[in-house]
């Protein structure tokens, strides 16, 4: 748990955001569309707002083993075949900025894809603070329902006018972790890109293993993009991941911007720093289109 702590619009009738039996599943209120309680006040001067000019964006509800999972979707309006991209939370859920950074996919050709991963455990969005957030909802997310609610999104992908052989995923904070973890489960990812998720830590019957554990039998090329002055992941911890990585021949690569904290990107909180964030989705962008996700 400590481990943790410290990590820490409309449809336009598009039937490529249809569910997999013709039916669209809206939801009644919409993800995306407010910050989480937890993070509030954000620091507004720097919100990064990408408008959906051009898009086509929902809120959609995924049906996986009975449990109505909800989505947030954007592409290009009239596109399809699109390369699909999943973006996966830090542990604030599907709020804001989220949905803006799916946008941000979208506008470059993406049909990116955002899964509220915590929505059996909670509504990580209206967690009042980041410790009930934390004790409450995501020490109770078990990896393995993650994985498998990530498969379902996927399918539901292929079904609905994304091209699953060119899949990335991306992902911040708790999502960064996610992303070394479903890289690693599902062999049909081309490319990750993991901003500041955990590498290392103690193992739970929950959360059985972490990146560190899967680093040597990885297949998928990985891009970490981590804070130099990050106090909850170590460079010591990287070095290790690093050395697992080469041990196992991926090719993986991690960037650290030396100036950087933790959740470098979150454009929303002080933590932000606009030019290496701005640097770090160029390198995502290039990393994707590098190895046949673009």
């Amino acid at each position: 748990m400590s481990d943790m702590i410290t990590d820490c619009e409309s449809l336009l009738g598009q039937s490529s955001l249809s569910g997999p039996d013709g039916r669209r599943g809206f939801l009644k209120v919409a993800l995306g569309t407010g910050f989480a309680v937890a993070v509030l006040p954000v620091a507004a001067q720097n919100v990064i707002k990408t408008d959906s000019a051009g898009l086509v964006t929902a809120s959609v509800s995924v049906m996986i083993d009975g449990q109505a999972v909800p989505m947030y979707a954007a592409q290009p309006e009239g596109k399809t075949g699109l390369p699909v991209v999943l973006v996966i939370s830090e542990i604030f859920g599907v709020h804001e900025h989220i949905a803006d950074m799916a946008r941000r996919f979208a506008r470059q050709g993406f049909l990116a894809l955002a899964p509220d991963l915590f929505v059996r455990q909670g509504d990580a969005t209206k967690a009042a603070s980041i410790p009930e957030l934390m004790k409450g909802i995501i020490a109770k997310t078990p990896d393995a329902q993650v994985m498998a609610d990530l498969d379902a999104v996927v399918a539901w992908a292929k079904q609905n006018g994304g091209d699953t052989s060119r899949l990335g995923i991306t992902g911040f904070c708790w999502g960064g972790r996610i992303t070394w973890l479903y890289a690693a489960h599902n062999p049909a990812v081309k490319a990750g890109v993991a901003w500041y998720g955990r590498l290392v830590g103690e193992p739970n019957p929950l959360q059985p293993s972490n990146p560190i554990d899967i680093a040597a039998s990885l297949k998928v090329p990985v891009l970490g993009l981590y804070g130099g002055k990050d106090t909850g992941i170590t460079q010591e911890s990287i070095a290790k991941m690093k050395d697992a990585l080469a041990k196992g021949g991926n090719k993986s690569e991690f960037v650290v911007y030396p100036d950087a904290g933790h959740a470098f990107n979150a454009d929303y909180r002080p933590s932000y720093v606009a030019a290496d964030a701005k640097d770090g989705y160029v390198r995502c962008l290039a990393w994707f289109k590098q190895h046949g996700v673009a």
